[in-house]
């Protein structure tokens, strides 16, 4: 037997209208280099076989040449525009792979995804099918009514922040998307949601990074900016 391919889907078609700002954030600077060229960096460097991008409508030569290029990278294989939702995105990014045994799919806007835990999702999906990045919550949650009012507090040693990347075996989540995207009225916001919706298959929690953070709004910039200090 050959070794499995791993293939990395990299999502970078958010529009980001949370940051306020005209640039997307996934191309905003984060101290010398574009949020998006961190994560890209991460995968470069891992085992990884390739990497699919997607951007958002228009922005193929763009990213292609601005970062692409000018970073030299030599494991994005593809580069494909992005849907209306984020599963749009994902789909399309499914359906252009053609040969591949596991697929990781990572939110563009974190750039401090590490080489360690890329490892460890590796190496937990080769074993399990499913797995995804998260971290225990630090803080208590509350779930609400539909009027403000607390419903319910669950036991925070059992709520976890998810996290990207997510991983899974290629040709289960194809299937999984293959029947969700037949439906009507979609509500998913990650990738695990769609195979447990569809499919019901376990999903194994992996250990991310409380600085695995998702660059959404102007504060985050400037976390980022400090963690890159402190990484030197």
């Amino acid at each position: 037997m050959g070794k499995d391919k791993i293939t990395a889907v990299v999502l970078a078609a958010g529009q980001g209208k949370r940051m306020n700002s005209k640039i997307a954030k996934q191309y905003l600077m984060l101290k010398d280099k574009p949020v998006l060229y961190y994560s890209l960096r991460t995968f470069e460097d891992s085992i990884v076989d390739d990497i699919i991008l997607v951007v958002g409508s228009g922005e193929i030569e763009y990213v292609r040449k601005h970062v692409i290029e000018a970073y030299q990278f030599k494991k994005v294989n593809h580069i494909i525009e992005g849907g209306k939702e984020r599963y749009n995105s994902v789909y399309n990014a499914l359906v252009s792979i053609s040969n591949t045994n596991y697929v990781l799919i990572h939110d563009g806007a974190r750039p401090f995804v590490t080489n360690e835990i890329v490892d460890r999702i590796i190496k937990n999906v080769i074993d399990t099918k499913a797995c995804i990045a998260g971290m225990p919550v630090k803080d208590t949650i509350k779930i609400s009514d539909k009027d403000g009012f607390v419903s319910d507090t669950p036991s925070r040693e059992n709520v976890w922040m998810i996290q990207t990347p997510q991983a899974f075996e290629y040709e289960l989540i194809k299937k999984a998307y293959d029947i969700i995207m037949k439906e009507e009225n979609i509500h998913v916001t990650d990738d695990a949601m769609v195979l447990e919706y569809t499919l019901g298959n376990p999903i194994k929690l992996i250990e991310g990074s409380y600085q695995n953070i998702k660059i959404t709004t102007p504060e985050d910039i400037k976390i980022g900016e400090m963690l890159l200090s402190d990484q030197g």
